[in-house]
């Protein structure tokens, strides 16, 4: 059955590519609360980009299935993810022991349907690697994903499930290699730290570093034990731009392809190191950072898009409607056709924003040197680490819809505050989103299960990258280390960000 998601030419390669979609129409309702920066409205937005753009017509559209809770608990400690089921805003004052424990309170507040958010965007990353897995797909698009900071006991920087983690577990299921980039401006110190004594993930994060949240990521921390050097951190300063962006993340990530040779690639493209972000203190444009998903692309390996940071909203969408472009190889024009949310983007009304004339405090000098020691670091790794798969466990099977079920799927759809009508594109055409229905297959979820208890008895996560925790220790973190949080970001959002 032809399902669409062939893409158009395009690239350094100019080879098609199908792109599979996942978006849920109810995720855009979630609401952290007033003030606070995270806005799930932002993905409603980038849809209503796509849509209008005629982009949808190009690429398999799913609604994801939500993620079980036996799901999350293949990175997520049993507990922690049973208090996110059972928490609710109503709840939540008799339990402050337990919000304490688990870091839950300001920066990642209890708000009404805070568990559906979580299953609804693991399941989105879940299950683009499914699809690529499968070989349904050459590029996953989850754009609700992409929260790095969650740990395996307790949620940091608005984050609360691990997404990416749990859809590289996945991906490893097939893949004997997996390659992690994160293009945020904050450290990915969640992926980095369940991956990093083992050979089998590689981690790269480009990320501010001094002084900001989280505060890991130094260029030192490069892995422990197998995982030496498979932890590559890039710590830039203030007001980088595209150019000086891109010296740094075309070496190293050619570098990185040519030693590790990974079987497939997740790339986070958080937002928030765009241009005027109101968390941010990069400079990079739109194209700028597209660069990096159009490079990663040319590599013709099975990818990943994920979302991330972002919090100029308008500038986000704007991001991942024009990064879906380049996933599919098509150029998007800059004028705005008119949607529902036009009035965010005024006065010009166009795609792109030209980057500020901030200071750019990472001189060439010291670009030089990141790049030398971290390209020297990669000249160490033995070339593609092999890895037996002795019981290789199946792969996960994902019905496809039969095109008379379609209507049926139709009536299916949950019902949402804002409509999107997809007759209404850009270049008009009928858009088929396929809802994939959950599969009991026990067989496989105990694979899984297993494959999961493997990597992780060699994962044990760091309190410092100075030296690692051992089980003991991170049981007790997880169960008795009671701390305040250390950040607070509500500062009150601008008239424009405001949903």
């Amino acid at each position: 059955m032809e399902t669409g998601g062939n893409s158009l030419p395009s690239g350094v390669d100019g080879t098609k590519r199908k792109v599979c979609y996942f978006y849920d129409p109810e995720v855009g309702n979630y609401y952290y609360g007033q003030g606070h920066p995270m806005k799930p409205h932002r993905m409603r937005m980038t849809h209503a980009l796509l849509s209008q753009y005629g982009l949808l017509q190009n690429m398999h559209v799913l609604k994801p299935n939500p993620a079980r809770e036996k799901d999350l608990c293949r990175f997520h400690a049993d507990d922690y993810i049973s208090f996110l089921r059972r928490i609710t805003p109503e709840t939540q004052q008799d339990q402050m022991r337990q919000l304490k424990r688990f870091n839950v309170g300001e920066d990642c507040p209890v708000f009404d349907g805070l568990y559906n958010f979580c299953q609804t965007y693991a399941g989105g990353s879940i299950g683009g690697a499914v699809k690529l897995n499968h070989g349904h797909c050459d590029i996953a698009i989850n754009w609700a994903g992409g929260l790095h900071h969650a740990k395996k006991c307790e949620a940091s920087g608005f984050c609360y499930v691990n997404d990416i983690v749990l859809a590289i577990l996945e991906l490893l299921k097939t893949h004997e290699r997996v390659l992690y980039v994160d293009i945020d401006i904050h450290h990915g110190d969640g992926v980095e730290e369940a991956f990093y004594i083992t050979d089998r993930v590689m981690t790269v994060s480009f990320h501010k570093f001094g002084d900001y949240f989280p505060g890991t990521g130094d260029i030192r921390d490069f892995g422990f034990g197998k995982g030496k050097y498979y932890a590559v951190n890039v710590p830039l300063d203030d007001g980088i731009d595209d150019e000086s962006y891109q010296s740094l993340f075309k070496p190293i990530i050619s570098k990185v392809m040519e030693v590790f040779r990974p079987g497939a690639v997740v790339l986070q493209c958080g937002a928030d190191s765009l241009s005027g972000d109101r968390l941010g203190c990069f400079n990079l444009s739109v194209k700028g950072h597209a660069e990096c998903v159009r490079f990663m692309r040319s590599f013709n390996v099975p990818l990943l898009l994920l979302g991330g940071g972002g919090y100029t909203i308008r500038n986000v969408a704007r991001c991942w409607c024009y990064e879906t472009g380049v996933a599919l190889g098509v150029e998007v024009e800059d004028q705005m056709p008119r949607h529902d949310y036009i009035d965010y983007y005024g006065p010009d009304f166009t795609l792109h924003v030209a980057p500020s004339n901030m200071e750019n405090k990472n001189c060439r000098d010291m670009l030089e040197e990141i790049r030398a020691e971290l390209l020297m670091n990669l000249s160490r790794l033995q070339h593609a680490p092999s890895v037996q798969f002795q019981e290789r466990p199946p792969d996960t099977e994902l019905p496809e819809v039969d095109e008379d079920e379609e209507d049926k799927d139709e009536r299916r759809r949950p019902a949402s505050t804002t409509s999107i009508d997809y007759k209404r594109n850009y270049a008009p055409s009928r858009v088929k989103v396929e809802y994939v229905e959950s599969v009991a297959n026990e067989k496989n979820d105990e694979a899984v299960d297993q494959l999961s208890r493997k990597i992780q008895s060699t994962l044990e996560p760091t309190s410092s990258k100075a030296s690692v925790a051992t089980a003991e220790e991170e049981a007790m973190r997880c169960n008795e280390l009671e701390k305040e949080n250390s950040r607070t970001l509500f500062d009150e959002p601008t008239k424009t960000d405001q949903h």
